[in-house]
């Protein structure tokens, strides 16, 4: 949700600028804008990137000689790049990306925002709380108001406090970030120092670049990787003054002098192309058994009956004592969450809880130093998520994380957990995440289990086995996608989908509805398959397709044959997943067939054809597919 991107080198900035925020469009957004220190009056340029001689630099400097060059549009980075055209250069500048929060989606109200004087300006992700408030505030003092956002406000209020007695921008900037509730991720400039850069984080992801004389500020490790690999994660309450002559210092908000790592990382610019897939989805989609062997690379020793999750290791004891379980996470994790909790109950036989995180953090939940809490996000840095999270560490609560993104936020303020290892995810509606997550979640399942002494030696080969097996199975599924499509044809013209299933695969009926309203826009339900009696059955009809997966391995197998059965008897049109060698379902109108494995495995191979069938559904009907409407892949505020 929302992309900050800024630099300071000798190269030009509105290039790195512009490829950093289209590296970042997957995020979600609805506009886009950069602004970039610009001498006030034309000077000579060397050849070097257009840096200015150092004459016209110490002329400047001393006669305030820049200004900030300004250009926002509504819509795709391309708008942007296009209205960038002339009048663009410079070496240090920020840029953005805005997913409307306060106000409509405008060029006034995209970002950078300028203060009151036009020397001073902010890009800012994240949600000022107590808006309101400093808006009134600002208006008494006589502050006009250019646009409904909250981040205006922030430029205002640093230029504010420089009016009132004058002091450095980085003092500035802190000032007014004590007056600030709520979370943000920004980049600060100011023409009154025209070769620095000022970072800031609360509660919203902020990286730093460290590149050969030049530095990069960025909200994801996307936009930095074609210039760098070398970054430095800054934490809650971090503030990263980057100047030319000087580098980079990071202090705290109370101005005390911190030293973070800068770690390198593995992140390369082609797991982010598309390459000749037609969208990101579809090419995630059919990397899923690259992405199951890498989750189990170095962890899964099938001959050997070994199961190696390092980053429990230490807490396997506790993990195994626990008297509960809670899993906190959102949308499609939050579903992968629920799988979970099937299969820590089935395995290990611990109760478990699961919880969206917007609920968990607001309802006064009752927690005990005895409890676990597994956070799920595919960030690591969803903002309901992480407050459920540190809201748990305040009651001694274990705190795990499953997350994809190394150095995130959940991944640091966690005591322990495991990395999905799933790549970069582009596409918005996550696919080779969530099969991650619940393949994750299965070892995880299965490490408690054997620990606790719920499966002995032999059975825990027999099912690491199966694990290994999987990724050669799930090929044979997405190598269906002609049939898949086939289908798809039919159905895309429908206004309304039922998605049922029942035990380890209802979760999946959730996230396989899930994905066709996210990007096909057609509303769909999922409902545990014996639910379909209290009432959605009434809207059953021939223009109400109904997706039933039911595998024979499903200990309710028969019941579920009963419920197509129903639906066949009220002209309901019946999709159904199910094994290769069982034909006891041909009278359904289509039946998408997958290989036999393990019940606790089922799942993995039965999302895979929901997803391509929301895929194939929402292209042929000219949606956005890798990025739909009003969607954000990552969403950090509230």
């Amino acid at each position: 949700m929302c992309g900050i991107v800024a630099y300071l080198g000798k190269a030009q900035a509105k290039d790195i600028m512009l490829g950093g925020l289209t590296r970042l469009e997957y995020r979600g957004y609805d506009s886009a804008g950069l602004a970039l220190m610009q001498p006030a009056q034309d000077e000579p340029a060397e050849a070097n990137g257009g840096a200015p001689p150092p004459e016209a630099k110490r002329r400047r400097t001393a006669g305030g000689g820049y200004r900030l060059k300004v250009v926002k549009t509504v819509g795709k980075v391309k708008n942007l790049t296009a209205a960038c055209a002339v009048g663009t250069a410079g070496t240090l500048g920020i840029a953005h990306t805005r997913w409307a929060t306060h106000g409509p989606p405008t060029d006034r109200n995209a970002h950078p925002h300028l203060s009151f004087d036009g020397k001073l300006c902010v890009v800012h992700n994240g949600i000022v709380e107590n808006f309101k408030e400093l808006r009134t505030q600002l208006q008494r003092k006589g502050y006009v108001m250019a646009s409904d956002t909250d981040t205006e406000l922030i430029a205002h209020l640093i230029a504010d406090i420089r009016q009132q007695k004058w002091m450095p921008l980085e003092e500035a900037v802190r000032q007014a970030l004590t007056q600030i509730q709520g979370a943000f991720g920004l980049a600060v400039l100011s023409v009154d120092e025209p070769d620095m850069l000022i970072g800031a984080r609360r509660g919203s992801p902020l990286i730093l670049g460290v590149g050969t004389d030049e530095y990069l500020l960025a909200s994801d490790a996307a936009a930095v990787v074609e210039r760098t690999k070398q970054v430095c994660y800054l934490n809650d309450g971090d503030m990263v003054i980057i100047t030319r002559e000087n580098g980079y210092q990071i202090k705290t908000l109370d101005n005390v002098q911190l030293c973070r790592e800068v770690q390198q990382i593995e992140l390369s610019l082609q797991e982010i192309q598309k390459g000749s897939y037609k969208h990101f989805m579809l090419k995630e989609i059919c990397e899923q058994p690259e992405v199951l062997e890498q989750c189990m690379r170095g962890r899964v020793k099938a001959s050997e009956g070994q199961l190696l999750l390092g980053g429990l290791a230490m807490h396997m004891d506790r993990l195994a004592a626990a008297t509960r379980i809670i899993i906190v996470a959102c949308g499609t994790s939050w579903h992968a969450a629920l799988l979970g909790e099937y299969l820590i109950e089935h395995l290990a036989r611990i109760p478990v809880e699961v919880e969206y995180g917007s609920e968990f953090r607001y309802r006064n939940p009752i927690l005990f130093k005895e409890d676990v809490l597994i956070a799920v996000s595919q960030s690591g840095e969803t903002a309901d998520t992480l407050a459920a999270l540190q809201l748990a560490k305040q009651h001694k609560c274990l705190c795990i994380g499953v997350c994809n993104q190394v150095g995130s936020s959940i991944a640091r303020e966690t005591d322990g957990g495991v990395y999905l290892h799933a790549g970069p995810e582009i596409g918005v509606a996550s696919t080779k995440a969530f099969t991650a997550q619940i393949f994750t979640l299965s070892m995880i399942a299965l490490k408690i289990a054997h620990r606790r002494g719920e499966i002995d030696d032999d059975s825990l080969k027999s099912k690491l086995q199966a694990m290994t097996e999987l990724p050669g199975l799930l090929k044979r599924v997405i190598d269906q996608k002609e049939t898949v499509l086939q289908m798809a044809k039919v159905y895309r013209y429908a206004s309304n989908f039922l998605y049922l299933g029942r035990g380890f695969n209802f979760p999946v009926a959730l996230e396989g509805a899930l994905k066709l309203k996210e990007i096909s826009y057609i509303h769909a339900e999922g409902y545990p398959a014996a639910e379909m009696k209290h009432g959605p059955i009434a809207l059953i009809d021939q223009f109400m397709p109904v997706v039933v997966i039911a595998p024979k391995s499903d200990p309710n197998y028969h019941k579920l044959q009963s419920n197509i059965e129903e639906v066949l008897a009220r002209g309901g049109a019946v999709i159904a997943i199910t094994e290769d060698d069982n034909h006891d379902l041909d009278n359904c109108d289509y039946v998408i067939r997958v290989p036999t494995t393990d019940e606790f495995l089922m799942p993995v191979l039965a999302v895979a054809p929901l997803q391509l069938m929301a895929y194939y559904i929402a292209d042929m009907r000219g949606c956005n597919v890798d990025q739909p409407r009003n969607l954000a892949k990552s969403v950090t505020v509230e």
